[in-house]
């Protein structure tokens, strides 16, 4: 198993310059390539299809080689797996009392 640090994400109630709306899921979002040390920050709107425990916990992503071999390995499933843009994939676990999300690419 391979895993590799994307960022980490943390959930606000205000909005920051940049970010960007995701209408299908209802959050904004910002670019992590705009902050230092790979920071994404998430503000949840009403309806969104995220569960309460992403709107209040922060989490740290990483890009895995293998979703479900990670999933397996989890404490439990918050939610996914589910696409995600390009036709990669993920999920968000608990994992040694930590939010994890798991960002598998596209395969080719």
């Amino acid at each position: 198993m391979s895993a590799e640090y994307m960022h980490i994400g943390i959930p606000i109630t205000n909005k920051k310059p940049g970010m960007k709306y995701k209408e299908d899921a209802k959050f904004w979002v910002s670019n992590v390539d705009d902050y230092d040390f790979k920071i994404e920050y998430l503000k949840f709107e009403e309806g969104t299809p995220f569960p309460e425990v992403l709107h209040r916990n922060p989490h740290v992503a990483y890009k895995v080689d293998d979703l479900e071999k990670y999933i397996g390995d989890a404490d439990s499933v918050i939610c996914g797996p589910m696409p995600a843009s390009g036709g990669a994939r993920l999920a968000f676990v608990w994992k040694d009392g930590a939010v994890i999300e798991l960002y598998e690419a596209a395969k080719e």
